[in-house]
């Protein structure tokens, strides 16, 4: 690392100490953008890195609400308003017992960069809670998400922060808020998306962060002329960005052969057709079960069960060609990233956020694989959340194809600002240095035009 960087990370880890996540994802962005403050000085001179890197607010509040046995719990909300730039602050709630702030504050950071992507006025921010709604009743988490909204419906709106969903939020959850919001500001506006269809929800906005990560995944295959005809596809996850990876994938010829929970992962040597890709979405979306059911289901899957003492992950130990980490931050370790080059995977499109460790990530680099860092690859969620936004705001539905070839369009145009800005700063093929660095300088030169704020 150079002094800057090192001097720079220095002081970040003092002010926000413990928050490895936001520190991991800090200092890949510093290790990139050395270069574009070398060349374009005024960044450096106005501190526009060290301005990006501090929220412009952090909300932090008390949740209290009843169980079902009349007991009073207590949990801890969450909006990080990292920055407005460009647009009010957009991202995803997460309800999850590893929520805090430091893992919130990385997801802002890297919401703030990957909105810049997305082509849309969109600033980044990211919120949620410790609450768990796995084992939780319908009337259980509805008076929960009943009281966070009655204290965050003072600090969102369509035109300040628009909040979405993330893990442990879905549709369920996206409508009690929604609800809530409504009831209490006495406004029908689309202050959140992920909605349902028939009160303001867009087409394709489950299918969008997987639908995403793979057409991402097709442009940088293009860039050798190929296509994803006859691939096989290690998929992580069973939530929606991995479920729609995998209906993706089979659009365009693939075959995935692997899916996840915490509780394990299947491997399917005959690959997860349609039929299989239903009964999971049945298992997964209406049933909330186990991936276990999957392979007592269908005898071509072998299913593994998690092991904690276990230093790798086996998901990613299986021949492959390409792999769609959709689960969760930190994943793929670095054992996991040889093992996954050792099996002869050249591409790697990432559905969630920062699924891969730093040594990972320089072990994709450094063997110039096909790598799509989360920021760029997994855009289209939030890219399709805007143009949620955008129907809201002109009181009208487009369609399913418009939506799809809106969202198609959206991640060729961002694979080209990665290939461009990595190709203009002397990184040609280094998906990870044209992602930063192409959202970076948007946002900085937006706040540069902005004066001190």
């Amino acid at each position: 690392m150079s002094i800057f960087v090192d001097e720079f990370m220095a002081g970040l880890k003092a002010k926000n100490p413990a928050e490895v996540e936001f520190h991991q994802a800090v200092q890949e962005v510093a290790e990139s953008l050395e270069v574009v403050l070398d060349k374009h000085p005024i960044y450096r001179e106005k501190k526009i890195l060290e301005r990006i890197a501090e929220p412009e607010r952090v909300i932090m509040f008390r949740v209290p609400w009843l169980n079902d046995k009349g007991e009073v719990q207590v949990n801890r909300g969450f909006r990080i308003e990292m920055n407005s730039a460009i647009g009010p602050y957009k991202g995803g709630m997460r309800f999850h017992p590893t929520v805090y702030l430091g893992l919130l504050k990385f997801l802002a950071f890297e919401q703030v960069l990957k909105n810049s992507l997305t082509t849309l006025p969109m600033g980044g921010g990211k919120g949620g809670s410790d609450f768990d709604p796995k084992g939780k009743s319908d009337n259980e988490v509805m008076r929960f998400c009943q009281s966070l909204m009655t204290e965050l419906c003072r600090h969102i709106g369509q035109f300040t922060d628009v909040p979405a969903g993330d893990i442990g939020v879905g549709g369920r959850e996206i409508g009690f808020m929604f609800g809530q919001y409504k009831r209490v500001r006495n406004e029908f506006v689309g202050v959140l998306t992920g909605k349902g269809l028939n009160w303001g929800g867009s087409l394709i906005r489950p299918e969008a962060t997987g639908y995403g990560a793979v057409y991402f995944a097709a442009e940088m295959l293009t860039t050798r002329g190929e296509t994803l005809e006859g691939k096989t596809c290690l998929v992580s996850g069973s939530g929606n960005v991995a479920q729609y990876a995998i209906e993706k994938i089979l659009d365009l010829g693939g075959k995935p052969v692997t899916c996840s929970d915490s509780s394990g992962y299947i491997y399917d040597e005959a690959g997860i057709d349609r039929e299989k890709l239903a009964f999971l979405l049945e298992l997964k979306n209406v049933k909330r079960g186990r991936i276990k059911e999957y392979a007592d289901k269908f005898p071509s899957a072998v299913f593994t069960a998690r092991d904690s003492g276990q230093d790798s992950n086996p998901l990613w130990d299986h021949k492959a060609d390409c792999a769609f980490p959709c689960a969760t931050q930190n994943e793929i370790n670095a054992k996991d990233a040889q093992n996954l080059v050792s099996n002869g995977v050249y591409v790697i499109s990432e559905g969630a956020n920062m699924p891969t460790v730093p040594e990972g990530v320089n072990l994709f680099v450094e063997k110039k694989l096909l790598y799509g860092p989360g920021k760029a690859a997994n855009a289209g969620g939030v890219a399709t959340s805007g143009l949620e936004m955008s129907q809201n705001s002109l009181r009208l539905n487009w369609t399913r194809e418009e939506v799809d070839s809106r969202l198609h369009g959206i991640m060729k145009a961002i694979h080209k600002q990665c290939v461009d800005a990595s190709a203009a700063y002397g990184f040609e093929g280094n998906y990870v240095a044209g992602a930063n660095i192409a959202g970076f300088v948007k946002v900085a030169d937006s706040m540069l035009d902005q004066g001190l704020v």
